[in-house]
């Protein structure tokens, strides 16, 4: 995936209010700030070498793909669903189940998330009981703690290994938490994360190179743990949030991707007239290729040819769809995004444009997609918000189609789009959060909202709150495996949507542990409570 990108930033006046002056510098600084990525390496195995290779490599397994984590996480959540289509796509009930928080120990995607996640700590047990220097071992010891982040977040009560072939007691939610954080600290050289922070004692470098852990990422990732600290440890850490988000806005080298970052679009059709030559700003950070953009500050790297595991086209895809970008294979048309979620964003809303597929539907030479199975009047193909019922017979077109990570002209399952982990305007959201928390005042989140809303060609909120917030993060951060976790913190886990009904167990917000794993565990593994 070594294709150039050149990103060229151009003076973007955004307009906050005029008591956040400083602040409004500073966030227009990081919009229109040059980026050079020259040096940055961006080749196999993602500038990992030797002995790190394969727990980089285990990063994406289930991340952006069908069956795993990145579905147990969208379909759980008021973004989407997977809609059973008469004979397609019941699969036994599981995703029905997932929508309307009806899990079950049985189900092959939790199954199959969990076995995700212990393979990457296996990996990473296997590099640390070998030979490595001090900052390899550092990277490797912030990707088995990002695994644990998501068992932590998923399952809650899981067994820490750290040592190849041993089989620990099972540990309490808390006890994972403090784990992760204790993994973290350690690495970055703290003892607690304060005001003054002081990385000069860590052994992680501070290179910008995505595909790397360095102090950034690590620090990020200590910054997400803490905005999740209440409901993972039931003590929150709001301020720590913010400090360790702030260290990273101040001092990472990552610029947000706006006017002027900008990547051939490679989906662009010779005979659409409506297809951008260029993918610009917020598309910029998604597209096929994506390699290098300023605003990833950890991604993982997917590549069609010899780093498979990302297949959004083929699963949200009509199977007309495969004309559209002429594609090497039939897709799958199985996700969609909920129309509610979908209406949430504006009509001028850039996001909703670029994240969305909907309306009617060309082939590559601008004639309409033609569905001869439709089950309407017309055969044109056109993704409508709109979905008629859950199951058993979901309207082959009915919802619109995922997006945001956008395709290109004869693609093959397995898709170029890197993954981020963490990009810069998530740890502007972060930030706004944490401060808002700290101080019990959600009008401190407005002018870094304010700024991503500008980068969407939207004016500024003169107001916030707790739910105007969820909104904004929701719409930002679509797709990226957040809304799940958000809606918990955000205490919205319980409410009805579509056709999920309202619920008041505080047990759905874990997952129950699969069942497979309880039973191969000899008693050592016992179930979450409520399953």
């Amino acid at each position: 995936m070594n294709r150039l990108i050149k990103f060229a930033f151009f003076f973007s006046a955004v307009l906050i209010f005029s008591s956040c002056t400083d602040l409004e510098d500073t966030l227009e600084d990081a919009l229109v700030d040059q980026f050079s990525n020259d040096g940055v390496d961006t080749g196999g195995g993602g500038g990992a070498a030797g002995a790190t290779l394969a727990s980089y490599n285990k990063l994406r397994d289930g991340s952006a793909g069908h069956g795993s984590y990145f579905s147990t996480q969208f379909v759980s959540s008021d973004e989407g669903a997977i809609t059973q289509k008469g004979g397609d796509w019941f699969d036994g009930g599981i995703w029905l189940r997932m929508q309307r928080h009806t899990y079950l120990s049985a189900s092959g995607p939790l199954n199959d998330t969990w076995n995700n996640a212990y393979n990457g700590i296996g990996e990473c047990n296997t590099a640390l009981g070998g030979s490595l220097s001090a900052s390899e071992a550092a990277e490797v010891r912030v990707i088995r703690a990002f695994h644990y982040m998501r068992l932590l977040d998923l399952f809650g009560r899981v067994k820490i290994v750290t040592e190849a072939a041993t089989d620990p007691p099972q540990s309490s939610r808390l006890e994972v938490y403090n784990f992760v954080e204790s993994e973290l600290l350690d690495v970055l050289g703290l003892g607690s994360v304060t005001a003054a922070i002081d990385l000069s004692g860590s052994p992680l470098g501070t290179d910008a190179n995505a595909y790397q852990v360095n102090q950034f990422s690590a620090l990020g990732l200590l910054a997400k743990l803490y905005l999740n600290a209440e409901v993972y440890s039931g003590t929150a850490m709001w301020q720590e949030a913010e400090w360790a988000s702030q260290y990273v806005l101040d001092n990472g080298p990552y610029q947000l991707c706006g006017v002027g970052c900008s990547v051939p679009n490679l989906a662009k059709r010779p005979a659409v007239a409506s297809d951008p030559d260029e993918l610009e700003g917020y598309r910029a950070i998604f597209a096929p290729n994506n390699e290098g953009n300023p605003e990833m500050i950890w991604a993982i790297l997917y590549d069609e040819s010899g780093a498979g595991g990302m297949n959004f086209a083929q699963m949200t895809g009509h199977y007309g769809s495969q004309l559209t970008w002429a594609l090497q294979d039939q897709p799958w048309n199985g996700y969609v995004a909920l129309e509610e979620f979908y209406n949430m964003y504006d009509n001028n809303d850039i996001r909703k444009e670029h994240n969305f597929l909907a309306g009617p539907q060309l082939d590559y030479d601008g004639a309409p997609v033609i569905d001869y199975a439709s089950d309407d009047d017309d055969l044109a193909l056109s993704f409508n918000p709109s979905i008629n019922e859950l199951e058993p017979n979901a309207q082959r077109e009915g919802g619109v189609r995922l997006g945001k990570f956008s395709f290109k002209i004869f693609q093959r399952p397995d898709m170029d789009n890197d993954y981020p982990i963490l990009r810069l305007g998530q740890m502007h959201l972060i930030h706004a959060e944490a401060a808002a928390r700290n101080a019990g005042d959600w009008s401190l989140a407005l002018p870094e909202v304010n700024v991503l809303r500008d980068r969407a060609g939207l004016g500024p909120l003169m107001n916030m709150t707790a739910d105007i917030f969820h909104d904004e993060r929701g719409k930002e951060m679509f797709m990226e495996s957040t809304r799940r976790t958000d809606q918990i913190r955000f205490g919205k886990w319980g409410d009805a949507w579509w056709e999920k009904a309202a619920d008041s167990d505080p047990n759905l917000e874990l997952m129950p542990i699969p069942q497979p794993q309880i039973d191969a565990s000899e008693g050592s593994l016992t179930q979450n409570p409520g399953y």
